[in-house]
């Protein structure tokens, strides 16, 4: 049994893939598998992975004849991976020589997920470390609530009973991989960090940063995250911390299509305000905090959708009225 098994999901990503196998390849810890998984690539990112292959047998590779999204791909080589421990590592990011190492000597007894030290890394060169409070290690229940908001990141090893236990949520093509990273740490006693560090490409072509229909989707990964909480019978406090933040999101969401609604196709912002009235109508809202509630903006007026429609477009009116104003003072 290999100490760690290395989850690669592979879509298009020849150019970066030597750099991300390479990584792998070159770590202190030499105990370790590394499950890549292509996605229908239309590149050579196969073919790049099957020289791998038949240069070290530390990497196995499956390909998929359909493109189905990263939780699925990921899925694909959970199902196979055998280590003691699990991580991901995105097929365009790469690792510091000795991340996998330090990862490993951070599990203890009682420590179920460990973190990596996030390095961000832009197109032009620049880097910037992703701000966590210092901590060495969280309650399970502690580190699921930070991460609600990304107080902490999502990028991590767990021990491999609790993941094949709750493999990635693939319901939706993107954003809903996020679920079960909260509901690891959810599952994990303790949640520690180490000094090992994950580099982490940024796209401004990914999906979370241009403007698409499909950031909708993100409030749909939402509602299933609440299904899988009432799933493995979270308490209330839970609940109501995440039925609060759905409704936040639901808000923030109306935002990004009241700022780009002109960048979408009529069938698109159809689309949008769909997801968008289907997810204010399932909120919880006795379990949303009642302060946000009453505050202008938030306020549900159930059962008209009219009525909260118009207050936001007055809200964000009025933001950018004072926005307008402050600038120019």
């Amino acid at each position: 049994m290999p100490k760690i098994s290395i989850l690669v999901a592979v879509y298009n990503s020849a150019a970066y893939l030597p750099q991300c196998l390479d990584s792998l390849l070159g770590q202190t810890l030499h105990d370790i598998e590394v499950l890549c998984v292509d996605d229908a690539s239309t590149d050579n990112s196969l073919a790049i992975l099957r020289d791998y292959a038949e240069r070290d047998r530390r990497v196995k590779v499956f390909a998929l004849d359909e493109n189905h999204g990263i939780a699925f791909t990921r899925n694909v080589a959970l199902s196979n991976a055998s280590g003691e421990f699990i991580c991901f590592v995105d097929s365009d990011d790469w690792l510091a020589p000795n991340a996998l190492e330090a990862v490993c000597k951070t599990f203890t007894d009682e420590v179920d997920s460990v973190l990596f030290q996030v390095v961000l890394h832009y197109a032009d060169g620049s880097e910037k470390t992703y701000p966590m409070p210092p901590f060495e290690a969280l309650s399970g229940e502690r580190a699921f609530v930070d991460s609600l908001t990304w107080k902490i990141h999502g990028v991590y090893a767990i021990r491999a009973a609790i993941h094949h236990a709750y493999p990635y949520d693939d319901a939706l093509r993107t954003y809903s991989d996020e679920n079960i990273t909260r509901i690891h740490y959810l599952k994990s006693r303790k949640v520690a960090v180490c000094e090992g560090v994950y580099y982490y490409r940024q796209h401004t072509s990914s999906t979370t940063h241009r403007v698409s229909v499909r950031r909708f989707d993100y409030l749909l990964a939402n509602e299933r995250m609440r299904c899988h909480l009432v799933a493995i019978g979270t308490s209330e406090v839970n609940l109501r911390c995440y039925e609060t933040l759905r409704w936040q999101n639901l808000v923030g969401l109306y935002l990004f299509y009241y700022l780009h609604r002109h960048e979408l196709s009529a069938t698109d912002r159809q689309e949008a305000l769909s997801v968008m009235r289907h997810v204010w109508q399932t909120i919880h809202l006795q379990q949303v905090s009642p302060s946000l509630r009453r505050k202008f903006g938030y306020i549900p007026f159930r059962p008209s959708w009219l009525l909260f429609r118009l207050q936001e477009e007055l809200y964000f009116t009025l933001r950018a009225l004072v926005g307008r104003n402050k600038e120019g003072r």
